[in-house]
Formats: C-alpha cells, structure tokens, sequence
C-alpha cells in the first residue's frame, strides 16, 4: 500500500502537460508531508491521508518516510526547500522553534477555536514555546511499569499485585532475581533473596534472571530523578542536576551495582538481544518487571503473544506525595518556515486533529488520544488491554517530560555520561551529578545571553509569521 502511494505521488509529482509541479492533474494543491514513522505507524497515519484527501477536492497530501527526521528538516528549513507539513516529536519543539525553523500556529487555532481545554492538558502544553503554539498533537504517550505474571507466579508473588512503593519494588526484585554460584562444592541456583550475606557481600554468582534492571532498556536513565521529586532544571535559568532528590535516585541506580556486581551485570546485559525481537530481555523473561511505554503492547503482541503481563504505574520513592508518576511525550504535526503552503497545511493538521481521525490514528498505532472527548466505543474496542492506565496517567500531576531547555541534548549526553560512571562505580552519585551541573549550568547560561540578545527581535518576528 505504501509502495502505490509513494508511486502515485511521485507520478503526481512529475511535470507534465505544463501544469505546475505543485498541482495534481484535476488541478489540487499537492501538500508534501514528511513522517517519521515506518512500519504498522506509518500505514495507520496513510489511513488518515487517504481519508483526508477523499474528504475534499482541494488539496492533496503526499506522506514520505523520512529517517533522521530531527536532523533532515532542519537541513531543508535551512537550504529553503522544506516540505509544507512534517512530523515531529515534543521535545524537540522548543530546539526548532528558536532555530527560527518553524511557523507559529496561533492564527490559525484560534480562527478554529481550538484551546487548551480540547485536549489532555499536559500534552497541549507540550506543543507550546515561549508563549506561542508551534504544533498539534497526534500520538502521545506515557511510560508504566511492565511485569510479567508467569514469573511473578514462579516466585511465589501474587501476579495481580504490582509493587505500590519502591521498597516493595525492591523486595520483589531481589525475589524475582535468580543467580548461579558455587556452594558446598556444587553448582546451585537460588534466589537472590536466599543467598547468605557472605555470598551477597563475595558476588561470586552469575545472574540468570533479574527482576528489573534500570538499565534495561535504558532510555529514560537521565530521568530516574522524577521518581524521587527530582527536577533537571528550575525551567526558566538554573540546572539542577545535583539536588537532593535526583541524588537520592542516582544512590538508589547506584545500589544496583553494589548489590549484584558491576561485571555481573554487564555479563547479564551481553546475553541480551536486539530490542524488537523475541530476544528482549523482557520478552525473553530474562527481566520480570520494566518501565515501559504504552508502545510495548505491540511488541508483546509481535514476539511474545501468550505473555501473561500487567501494567501499571511505575512505583515512586514517596508515594504518599509522589503518585502516579510518569514521563510523556508527544508525536506532533509542525508547519516548516518557508513551506509553500501553509495554509492547505493547516486544512491538513486541522483534520488530523478531529476526534474521529485521532481516534482512527491512535487506534491503529495502539496508543490513546491527545483529545480530552473520548468515545466509549475506542477504548472498549482498543487493543491494549492496559489503555485505560496509559491515558489515566497523562492526566496524572506527575506527568512530566523532557526539560524544555534549548541545551537538552548536550544535557542527556552528559546525564548518560553521569550515569554510565555511577553504574561502574567509578564516580559517587553527588560527584557525578554536581560534574554535569556546573557544565551544563555554564552552557546554559551562554545560551541565555544569546537569547537575551535576540529575544525581542525573535518574539516581533514569530508574531508576525
């Protein structure tokens, strides 16, 4: 289906009988859009083109797979040749938007009286920068704990209980790990939770199973802080890497190399294989209990189909005060400076954004609706048997997101940096953290000056575009 369409736009695209390169034959407005989705993705979201462009005869979009996204728009803004719609994730709204590479949708949203009311509102605030909105929300998502109920009932622990505090996460965690060691002159596996104190102290054993690893798989390791309280930034000048609650986090990441042996783990994590396949080390029930994203359904769909699993919120140090904590993100539709129609864009992304098209789209891609209006009829046919839980979090307090500072990119570098450190012992937690703070507060401060410089020029600008 993918392959005709592509065809389809290319010979749409091709001069001929001295028509404009940017008119189909019958005389529509041909909007390119670029998408970052492949696969099962992009084939729900050509779902929603097809739909769009049969639902009138004006306009016609044309959707492209384009990898490296993040960099290839960027690219084409710059060179003058971008494509009139483009898919984009949250976090990097704020990056592009001062980049100057972007067209504020203000104007258009409100000749259509959309607000904030509309749509979930963590995720309308994510599509917003420096007081203007810059994208329209499509596919969200937020991330739960994951545990597998065959292995919960193999260690004796009731499968329909999550952890509810990361004490009791920990409890079950050791229950749940399994190691091999040498004792009394023969090979044993026990559980972690039955070795002595001297071979815990020795870590002579080789790890077979761990109940989670936070490591595993990896993604979201510079933001372990907000299950403690934790924040990166004061969102406005000053990083906070090196506060209390983010190195209580870091303490807790760091117990797990002090528990079970830095060499280890690294041994254990070798055996593990290629995310999206049968040989995830979830999938595989290498790791009983991940935190993961309403995604992840489609991977146990795929690869491990008689998997007997939960989801629920990922447990928080305090959870008295910290409940339901979760990280978000959004897939997001953007209109490039310097597209050529901008306008038909807007038709498009105002289509996209109806309720029946986000519900076709998110239903297709397994995931829930950005919109606050929500039919009975999506969630009791969804998929996900645990969609109820992904969306109830976005509505969560807690749920937060990426720090929207322009320096986010060099700062999880270096997060990732802090944290490969800690996992190997090399540095203490506080050591780590306060190293990256006063990095990143530096290079921070040098990009608020700059802003400080512009910012009146750049603010006049965007409210005229």
């Amino acid at each position: 289906m993918l392959l005709c369409t592509a065809l389809a736009a290319a010979l749409l695209l091709a001069p001929g009988c001295g028509r404009p390169a940017d008119r189909t034959p019958d005389g529509r407005v041909i909007v390119t859009y670029w998408e970052k989705w492949p696969g099962f993705e992009a084939e729900a979201m050509q779902a929603v083109v097809d739909d769009f462009n049969a639902s009138q005869d004006r306009i016609f979009v044309t959707m492209t797979n384009i990898s490296q996204i993040e960099q290839k728009l960027l690219l084409a803004t710059a060179g003058g040749n971008p494509p009139d719609v483009s898919g984009l994730w949250s976090h990097l709204v704020n990056v592009y938007a001062e980049k100057g590479a972007l067209i504020p949708l203000d104007r258009w949203v409100e000749e259509a009286g959309i607000t904030r009311e509309d749509y979930i509102p963590v995720i309308w605030d994510l599509c917003r920068h420096r007081g203007f909105i810059w994208a329209l929300p499509t596919t969200p998502a937020t991330l739960a704990l994951h545990w597998n109920k065959d292995m919960f009932r193999e260690a004796g622990l009731d499968p329909d209980k999550p952890p509810r505090s990361l004490a009791e996460f920990e409890a079950m965690n050791e229950r749940l790990t399994k190691v091999r060691l040498r004792r009394g002159g023969e090979t044993v596996v026990v559980r972690y939770d039955e070795l002595t104190d001297e071979e815990k102290q020795a870590k002579q054993f080789e790890i077979l199973q761990l109940g989670h690893s936070p490591n595993e798989p990896g993604w979201y390791r510079e933001m372990w802080g907000y299950w403690f309280g934790g924040e990166l930034w004061d969102g406005e000048s000053v990083i906070t890497t090196a506060c209390e609650e983010n190195i209580d986090a870091y303490t807790w990441y760091e117990s797990y190399p002090k528990r079970f042996g830095v060499r280890n783990l690294l041994n254990f994590g070798d055996s593990f294989g290629n995310f999206a396949s049968p040989q995830n080390a979830f999938l595989a029930g290498k790791v009983a209990m991940v935190l993961q994203g309403v995604w992840m359904y489609n991977f146990i769909d795929k690869f491990a189909p008689h998997m007997d699993w939960g989801a629920a919120p990922f447990p928080s140090a305090d959870p008295a005060r910290l409940k339901d904590v979760t990280i978000i993100e959004c897939d997001l539709l953007v209109i490039p400076y310097g597209a050529k129609h901008p306008e038909e864009a807007w038709e498009f992304i105002r289509f996209v954004n109806t309720q029946a098209a986000l519900e076709k789209l998110n239903h297709g891609q397994r995931k829930f609706t950005p919109l606050r209006k929500v039919s009975e009829g999506f969630l009791e046919n969804h998929p996900n048997p645990y969609i109820r839980t992904f969306m109830d979090l976005a509505y969560s307090e807690n749920a937060l997101y990426v720090p929207r500072c322009t320096v986010w990119n060099e700062y999880k570098d270096e997060m990732i940096a802090a944290g490969d450190k800690i996992f190997t012992l090399a540095a203490t937690p506080t050591q780590a953290l306060e190293h990256v703070e006063t990095r990143m507060q530096w290079k921070l401060d040098r990009v608020l000056r700059r802003w400080e410089l512009v910012k009146d020029e750049r603010l006049s600008e965007w409210a005229e575009r």
